[in-house]
């Protein structure tokens, strides 16, 4: 086997090759870092992209703000689409006010709203018959209107049944004979009584404020109260309004038309 001499093994040390083999681990460590730094260049660059996108869409945005607001300065007094139904509305406020603005109803007159008549707490309501005026309490909690009767005494006409009763005039007080057909009847229980009672119903004509009409009434003895009328839901509902902190509010009638049939 040839030897090598010195110079030959000083000539093999110092070639490019030899320096390769001894920064091998170097380059190979180099080689790692620059493929694990590929992935987060990668996402850095598609953050970038979509930080680009966004930006163009806002300059977008805010181009058609821009020509929305030109076109505002140049008719300001043109609707943007979508803007009826609050116009509509504006207009039904508007109405509102102008009929706010004429005042409150004066005394002795009835007001309306939305086609429905405001009463107060207390009104003086016109009955037919007897043909007068009485002082009556407006009641939304009473189903049924009702009536001061007294003297009750149920009897038939040509088989048909009928009551007579006697009401209190509402300025003398003297007793007024009065004789309806009856009805039917109603059980009514009374507060801090365990029995109901039956109670005798009528029709008829009653005219408060602008209501005119033929509503049944529940014959009770009411001396203990104050009105001698109560006017409950039968005649108020879908018709009126009742503001308890008003009282008389509608023209007092003497004769409001003819008497109404039994």
């Amino acid at each position: 086997m040839p030897r090598i001499n010195n110079k030959t093994n000083m000539r093999i040390a110092h070639s490019p090759l030899a320096k390769i083999y001894r920064n091998y681990p170097v380059i190979t460590f180099a080689l790692l870092m620059l493929s694990a730094c590929n992935p987060q260049a990668d996402k850095l660059s598609e953050r970038e992209a979509r930080i680009n996108a966004r930006e163009s869409e806002l300059v977008t945005l805010f181009a058609e703000l821009v020509e929305q607001r030109k076109s505002l300065e140049k008719h300001p007094s043109d609707k943007l689409p979508g803007t009826q139904e609050n116009s509509d509305a504006d207009k039904r406020n508007a109405c509102s006010c102008d009929a706010g603005s004429a005042g409150a109803p004066k005394q002795g007159a009835s007001a309306k709203t939305d086609t429905k008549t405001i009463l107060g707490g207390l009104e003086s309501v016109y009955l037919d018959p007897p043909g007068l005026e009485f002082s009556a309490r407006i009641d939304t909690g009473a189903q049924t209107s009702s009536l001061n009767a007294l003297d009750i005494v149920e009897f038939e006409r040509d088989g048909k049944p009928f009551v007579k009763f006697s009401m209190l005039h509402p300025e003398t007080k003297e007793k007024i004979e009065l004789t309806r057909r009856l009805r039917r009847y109603v059980r009514v229980k009374e507060l801090g009584n365990r029995e109901s009672q039956r109670r005798p119903v009528v029709r008829m004509r009653v005219v408060l404020a602008d209501l005119d009409e033929q509503i049944n009434f529940t014959l009770e003895n009411r001396s203990r109260f104050k009105h001698q009328v109560l006017i409950g839901r039968n005649l108020l509902q879908d018709l009126a309004i009742v503001d308890v902190s008003k009282k008389y509010t509608t023209v007092k009638t003497d004769n409001p038309g003819t008497a109404g049939k039994k």
